[in-house]
């Protein structure tokens, strides 16, 4: 019934060859123009879980509270001995002035030494005095710097707004809303900030600026993500001299990597026609459409050629190469495509247009590559050297052929079953230090600073690859505010958030978290009572409690930082500053909240919900990729199966071809836990994308060695026949791939080059397993008379 279906197909393809040229051409011109007007996403929602608990809880407090989306300029004086001198201050102003003047700031919540909002205050026996920090009358001379350095010391700031050393300071702004309609333009503000850092470095030579913040890191990465173009270009590049070199035909070669290459211009221009953008993950996925395209044209090619020898004219060949790959490579793609689909399951917006936008891109292969490039050879043929190359093949063996047929006989197949037995075993037991999140400090989307663990040379200027991790180590070890923030929100009735028994409740929780491991420092509204009523009563430690008196802590509520409630008193965040956002820092500082929250949560005093600042949205990440992990790829899985199953209608089939994927799975998940890679939004497609393209090397495989076993041959020779077409199409698809992606290790953007890691190793394991686990399977599931009919 297949080789009718195929010969239907075929037939009417190559009866209108020239519509489906002229079709071809048209539709790449219209979707090379659509192509043209994508655009990089700048939207910090899309990489936040927004159905997540966390996220819902910040959502319905979002005009109270802040969701960690801020900015940090740590201005730092590199000559003199401390801050307080005229040029350093001048240069700190005008950093402050021009911060205000940034699009996507909020103007009313930027703090530094020269903003009014930055006050010290003490007690005296006239009561409490206070003023701005900088000095009425401030003129740069040595009295007003003396008197700077008082107010400063006066203000509670050091370690806060002044680092520990007094060499450096802050500017710290918050962002407007992110996640909001209208949402920061991230790119345009980090190259804002960036200009900053240059304009100000480059006017006062003694003067060095720090960024940190999740805006600054998310426009950094997205800036380095502009050479992923380049490494796209280079490895097309690479693939088609390989191709050549492999083929020996000009022709062929750059037919398969011209189709290829208008695969990803046709996905690009459905993605931007159906108003998707892309960002910096999915930047793989035009990669992953031209591997896939480049995979199934090496079969079209090599199975052409073929033909071509056996005597068959350049259009009966191509004929019958479509006729005999149309259902093979239908079932491959169609399964590619909704095994990439499934990954849409997952509740975050860059993974989800990740789906739509590798689904879409596979499928266009179908046309593009599997139709067009039988019907563009149809005219061009194949050059003599590739018919001659064949030729001679056929005359003696591949030594690497004689060598993986031998995995079909019985010993040998044994031991290799044996041996994936093993791999399966020490996979999942290596496997088992797998973490879900991040584990490294600062960003790990970049790389880390060389100088994280030990002082950097006085001068240093660290490479733009490394500016922002050591920014953020600058930020960590001199100032006692971590760049990592949790925030517990504490619901109230309202005009209650000030009631003695909310407050020993914040004050507990806060105890209970300064003694989780991870957490620096926990601020309340509990611990900022307890200060103020201390300074209410000359300075008496006595008195740093929370009052059971109404009217008293209504009479401290006067002193109160906004910060640390809303208007209507209903609503007090609790601040946790974590040393890191470590996937197992969050799992046990967020632990500790809700074993709190259980035992404490009552709707007339006090709720305690998570959560907000980055550690939370990072914690929300985290949570929603571990519940998706393993459902997501049993549904790959299943999904593959099935079409396979369909296909072939062989539960032998769907052994031989799925066994060696899960075997190169669960690798890649060692290999990952070996080297401290994390399972996040950056890595969990890769695991789902790399079975995609593996499943298309066992289709292919088995689909020719089925073909020669219902001709009766045994299996060792049907499998030396499969080996001279298939297999060697296989072997050189894989090496060429991982010899394209490996050069991503030399990427700015540490993701892309763990994701180069990565696929290098399922490209080849993937291609290992299809040609030396699938013929020992099929030792001893297949025979002649069990292959479908």
């Amino acid at each position: 019934m297949s080789g009718s279906i195929s010969q239907n197909i075929a037939g009417a393809l190559f009866n209108a060859r020239k519509v489906v040229l002229i079709l071809f051409v048209a539709l790449t011109a219209l979707l090379g123009y659509q192509a043209s007007k994508i655009q990089l996403n700048t939207d910090i929602s899309k990489m936040v879980p927004l159905g997540h608990p966390y996220i819902q809880n910040y959502f319905e407090h979002k005009n109270d509270l802040n969701l960690g989306n801020d900015i940090r300029l740590i201005v730092a004086e590199t000559q003199g001995d401390d801050i307080f001198n005229e040029d350093y201050m001048t240069a700190l102003k005008e950093i402050t002035d021009a911060v205000f003047a940034l699009d996507g700031v909020d103007p009313s919540k930027i703090s530094s030494l020269w903003t009014s909002n930055v006050r010290w205050n003490e007690v005296t026996e006239q009561g409490f005095q206070g003023g701005e920090v900088i000095p009425a009358g401030y003129d740069g001379s040595a009295q007003s710097l003396d008197q700077l350095r008082t107010n400063v010391l006066r203000s509670g700031q050091v370690g806060r707004l002044v680092a520990d050393n007094f060499q450096s300071s802050v500017v710290h702004a918050h962002l407007l809303d992110a996640l909001g309609e209208d949402g920061v333009d991230i790119p345009a503000l980090s190259a804002s900030l960036e200009e900053i850092r240059n304009t100000y470095q480059e006017k006062y030579p003694n003067v060095r600026v720090h960024i940190v913040g999740l805006a600054k890191k998310a426009g950094d990465v997205m800036s380095a993500a502009q050479e992923v173009a380049m490494f796209f270009f280079l490895t097309l590049g690479l693939i088609a001299v390989l191709l050549l070199l492999d083929t020996r035909c000009i022709r062929s070669a750059l037919t398969v990597s011209i189709c290829s290459f208008v695969a990803v211009i046709w996905q690009l221009g459905i993605v931007s026609t159906l108003g998707f953008t892309i960002d910096p993950y999915s930047m793989l996925v035009p990669f992953l459409v031209f591997a896939i395209a480049v995979s199934h044209g090496v079969q079209i090619v090599n199975t052409l050629a073929n033909y071509v020898s056996s005597g068959l004219s350049s259009l009966d060949a191509s004929k019958s190469t479509l006729q005999a790959l149309v259902v093979p490579g239908m079932v491959a793609l169609v399964s590619d495509a909704i095994g990439f689909l499934t990954l849409y399951m997952i509740d975050i917006g860059v993974i989800r247009e990740l789906a739509m936008a590798a689904s879409i891109g596979v499928a266009v292969i179908i046309i593009t590559n599997l139709i067009v490039v039988p019907v563009v050879l149809s005219y061009l043929g194949v050059g003599a050297a590739a018919v001659r190359k064949i030729q001679a093949g056929d005359t003696k063996d591949h030594p690497l052929a004689g060598l993986f047929a031998r995995f079909t006989r019985p010993g040998m197949a044994a031991a290799s079953i044996l041996l994936a037995i093993v791999g399966y075993a020490g996979g999942i037991y290596l496997s088992q230090d797998l973490k879900i999140g991040d584990l490294d400090k600062g960003a790990p989307e970049l790389w880390p600073d060389p100088c994280e663990e030990m002082e950097c040379p006085r001068g240093y200027e660290p490479k733009d690859r490394y500016r922002y991790n050591h920014d953020v180590n600058f930020l960590v070890s001199n100032y006692s505010v971590s760049a990592d923030v949790l925030v517990v929100m504490g619901k109230t009735p309202q005009e209650a958030c000030n009631t003695y028994p909310a407050m020993q409740a914040a004050d507990d929780m806060a105890w209970a978290l300064k003694n989780v491991d991870g957490v620096q420092d926990v601020a309340t509204i509990a611990s900022a009572t307890k200060m103020i009523a201390t300074n209410m009563n000359e300075g008496s430690m006595k008195w740093a409690t929370i009052s059971r008196d109404q009217f008293a802590l209504n009479n401290v509520m006067s002193f109160m930082p906004d910060s640390l409630y809303n208007l209507d008193c209903s609503l007090t965040p609790i601040y946790v500053f974590l040393d890191d956002h470590k996937a197992e820092t969050l799992d046990r500082v967020t632990k500790a909240v809700a074993d709190f929250s259980e035992t404490r949560n009552n709707p007339d005093v006090i709720q305690f919900k998570l959560a907000s600042g980055n550690a939370g949205v990072e914690a929300a990440t985290n949570q929603t990729i571990e519940a998706s992990q393993y459902p997501m790829l049993a549904l790959v899985y299943a999904v593959v199966s099935i079409l396979v199953l369909i296909a072939f209608r062989s539960i032998r089939a769907v052994i031989c071809i799925i066994v060696p994927l899960g075997l190169t799975s669960i690798l890649c998940q060692a290999l990952m836990a070996q080297m401290g890679i994390g399972v996040k939004v950056a890595t969990l497609p890769v695991i789902a994308l790399g079975v995609g393209i593996g499943v298309d090397y066992g289709i292919y495989i088995y689909s020719k060695l089925s073909e020669y076993l219902k001709q009766g041959m045994d299996l060792e020779s049907a499998y030396k026949e499969t080996l001279k077409t298939t297999g060697k199409a296989v072997a050189f698809t894989g090496i060429t791939l991982a010899v394209g992606v490996i050069f991503w290790v030399f990427s700015s953007i540490k993701f892309q080059a763990d994701m180069g890691i990565l696929l290098t190793f399922m490209f080849l394991w993937n291609m290992i397993g299809a040609l030396w686990l699938l013929p020992a399977l099929g030792r001893f599931l297949l025979k002649p008379a069990s292959v479908a009919k």
